[in-house]
């Protein structure tokens, strides 16, 4: 049988800590995938210090607490699990060791049921990040709001140009970026609302894309400059080694500023010179350790990482010291950039630096593709925008010149 998460993935503080192992033991045995069950875990700590915010105990889970926790949560601009029915697992756990008072009874409306089912299933069908699941949730709340119906009226009443109408509505109200996440997101409810049948007939195909701007080609930093970031780091100090392991990192093998942050001591395998890689949708990647990212890691390991503050790769630089976050290692990124005297990039800009580098030097978009672990090839075929020298193949001669 699996193990259920590792405990320090999610902190538990608070009246509920005592129940949080056997929390995750009672999920992975009813079937709840490890994702499920650590998804399920951040929600009971959060649930546990709500309670300690307002002195009680795990028994002071009433029915009216729950509502009360919920109706805040909402408040707070959580998308996921803001009905009763997202605290049924929770509360029926506890409520089988007898720690509530009888009679809690949960019944949340039809479209928080369809909003938490939605995000159970991008989390164990589509293997997306919970906060992705967060922005797609907010999406599929004002969609199916907007509608103002029943659910069971909806397959007789949804139709193409409903769909088109919300996005040209939504694309009006945000920026570019954001309608691109509306139409991602609306596609996800859309493909999840035909599988369970509410609706007759599959809609993704009516959902709207959004035209890309120019702006959003990747690009490169100029010959030289990944250098100047790294000879930036003072590597005499805990803080230096650190980030020159993270520069290379990214710089090396066109890490994400996610997949920097997920490393876990455990990923690393010395032996075997590979380095496990937890990418986009719940993927797994083994790659080769080059020798100077490991002698990076070792050093940062041996004379930087402070000790007895969980199995994360990176740690804070300062209190509290905890893992490293996708903000931090992009804010590495940044800082360097200042020490460097160069214009300020975010990490994202190193992989896009790695595929360019390797464009430019005759390699193909199936192995950029490989290197960046993009789940299909579409994904990579924005590089070939970028290789004018590729592209001058595919351009038509001017009538009347030579070619």
């Amino acid at each position: 049988m699996n193990s259920p998460p590792a405990p320090d993935r999610v902190r538990v503080t608070g009246p509920l800590t005592p129940f949080a192992d056997g929390f995750c033991a009672y999920l992975v045995e009813r079937g709840y995938s490890l994702r499920s069950a650590q998804f399920q875990l951040q929600f009971l700590a959060h649930v546990s210090r709500w309670l300690e915010a307002r002195g009680l105990e795990a028994s002071g889970l009433t029915t009216e607490a729950v509502e009360a926790f919920v109706a805040e949560r909402r408040r707070q601009g959580y998308a996921t699990k803001l009905s009763l029915l997202g605290a049924r697992p929770l509360v029926g756990y506890l409520d089988g060791l007898g720690v509530l008072p009888p009679a809690m009874e949960l019944a949340p409306t039809g479209v928080e049921r369809l909003l938490d089912e939605l995000c159970m299933y991008l989390l164990d069908e589509r293997g997306l990040a919970p906060k992705t699941i967060s922005g797609y949730a907010r999406v599929a709340r004002r969609f199916l709001e907007e509608r103002g119906e029943p659910l069971e009226d909806m397959p007789a009443s949804l139709s193409a140009a409903d769909v088109r109408a919300f996005v040209l509505r939504e694309s009006r109200r945000v920026g570019h970026l954001e309608a691109g996440r509306v139409v991602c997101a609306l596609r996800s409810l859309l493909r999840f609302l035909h599988v369970r049948g509410l609706i007759a007939v599959p809609l993704v195909t009516a959902v709207p894309s959004v035209a890309r701007r120019n702006e959003d080609l990747p690009r490169g930093l100029p010959a030289g400059q990944v250098r100047l970031l790294l000879d930036s780091c003072d590597r005499s100090t805990p803080g230096g080694r650190r980030d020159y392991a993270v520069l290379l990192l990214l710089a090396r093998l066109g890490l994400r500023s996610g997949e920097i942050a997920t490393l876990s001591l455990d990923d690393v395998d010395w032996r075997a010179g590979e380095l496990m890689i937890r990418g986009k949708g719940a993927r797994l990647d083994r790659l080769p350790l080059p020798v100077d990212v490991g002698e990076a890691i070792v050093e940062y390991l041996r004379d930087g990482r402070r000790p007895g503050f969980g199995r994360g790769l990176f740690l804070t630089a300062y209190a509290p010291i905890r893992g490293i976050s996708p903000g931090v290692a992009s804010e590495i990124v940044t800082r360097a950039c200042a020490r460097a005297g160069i214009p300020p990039v975010r990490a994202h800009r190193l992989r896009h630096t790695i595929a360019t580098e390797l464009l430019s030097r005759g390699a193909g978009l199936i192995e950029v593709g490989q290197l960046l672990r993009h789940k299909d090839v579409f994904s990579t075929t924005i590089y070939a925008k970028v290789d004018r020298r590729v592209l001058s193949r595919l351009a038509l001669a001017w009538p009347g010149s030579e070619r």
